[in-house]
């Protein structure tokens, strides 16, 4: 009684913004053991054992699902969750979506029910105490379905991809984990700048200014100052704007701010794949991702191109690292030459990196975590 008045007390007061106090939504097994878990194993791909020190054993049962679904999916999940899952369920931050079982007969009789009634996979998941890792769910962005600057789509791409890599996701057939991402313009909404592998829709040509439209529709000053590179001029005479195209990254900002710049181009669009980055600093100070092709053309539906380049890059790299070496360790390892090489991918002049440090402050500080006594 006195737990249960605790997490009562936490979700107090009652508030009319802002998110519900994460304890309310917990399952019983999970907030009478927040804290106490003593470890957990992976039964089989797509589910954990988690043991609590009270001896609580609590099973999470992993599917992927698409990032983008309807409501009448929801409310079949939603169905399956009552039958097996108590009414609890939870999304996890690369679209997967998890249930709770405290019985483990359920767990094959539900996997069945989730495969035939809605179609996910269950896997997702890895066990570091063996080194065998699976391949989780693809983070994506809007793409062409909502949002308003992207080169290419976003739930197309990822769709084409998986399919391929579905046995990837499946079973533990990696050597490390490996997070691949994808943005649909160079504004990184995916986190694409620091994945494994990643797939970022890049512009190629500058925006076309509708004058009429810039003046029915813009506001010139706020206009020109969301240029990053200082690419607009005001040109009040005409109550338009002046573009200095060698000056233009093609980011799209301006079409933010203003409708009369549209920046699509179906010939010239197109993806850029990247790859060595992570967020972790385990064993590898995390480092941002690298461009290896520079660009992709747009061929939907199914993207055969960024597919297969996609799919050479990650088993490549699963048949040559070592165990637990990710993708930027292994490139380390290896050197660039030897990536292109065994990879085949064409080397050009846009790949090479010409960003320099600033020599003082990066031999005077410490620019990662991971150090050595």
């Amino acid at each position: 009684m006195a737990e249960e008045k605790e997490w009562e007390e936490t979700v107090e007061p009652k508030t009319d913004f802002g998110p519900p106090h994460y304890s309310i939504m917990m399952h019983p097994i999970i907030k009478k053991n927040y804290g106490k878990w003593s470890y957990h194993e992976v039964v089989r791909p797509g589910v954990i054992k988690r043991v609590s020190e009270t001896g609580d054993v609590l099973y999470i049962v992993r599917f992927g699902t698409p990032r983008l679904v309807s409501v009448y999916t929801v409310r079949d999940i939603c169905d399956i969750a009552d039958k097996y899952s108590d009414g609890y369920l939870r999304f996890t931050s690369r679209h997967n979506v998890e249930f709770f079982l405290t019985d483990p007969e359920k767990i094959e009789p539900l996997i069945s029910e989730v495969q035939e009634k809605l179609g996910f996979p269950c896997g997702g998941t890895w066990d570091a105490t063996k080194g065998e890792y699976g391949l989780s769910n693809i983070v994506h962005t809007q793409g062409w379905v909502h949002c308003h600057t992207p080169a290419t789509d976003a739930s197309g791409i990822v769709k084409s991809v998986m399919d391929e890599l579905y046995d990837y996701f499946t079973d533990h057939k990696l050597p490390a984990l490996c997070r691949i991402s994808l943005a649909c313009c160079g504004n990184m909404c995916g986190a694409v700048h620091a994945s494994d592998i990643s797939m970022v829709g890049v512009h190629r040509k500058p925006p076309i200014i509708d004058d009429d439209a810039v003046r029915r529709t813009c506001e010139i000053p706020s206009t020109v100052a969301a240029c990053p590179t200082g690419a607009l001029k005001p040109d009040m005479k005409r109550k338009t704007v002046i573009l200095d195209k060698d000056k233009c990254m093609y980011c799209g900002n301006c079409y933010t701010m203003c409708p009369g710049m549209p920046l699509f181009d179906p010939e010239n669009d197109g993806v850029a794949i990247l790859i060595a980055g992570k967020v972790s600093d385990a064993r590898y100070p995390p480092q941002f991702s690298k461009v290896v092709v520079p660009w992709l053309p747009n061929n939907p539906p199914r993207w055969p191109e960024v597919v297969q380049t996609v799919k050479k890059i990650l088993e490549t790299w699963a048949a040559h690292a070592e165990k637990y070496e990710r993708i930027a360790e292994w490139v380390d390892r290896i050197g660039w030459e030897r990536f292109f090489e065994i990879t085949g991918l064409e080397f050009s002049e846009k790949l090479i990196e010409d960003y320099a440090r600033t020599p003082y402050l990066y031999t005077t500080f410490r620019t990662s975590a991971a150090f050595r006594w």
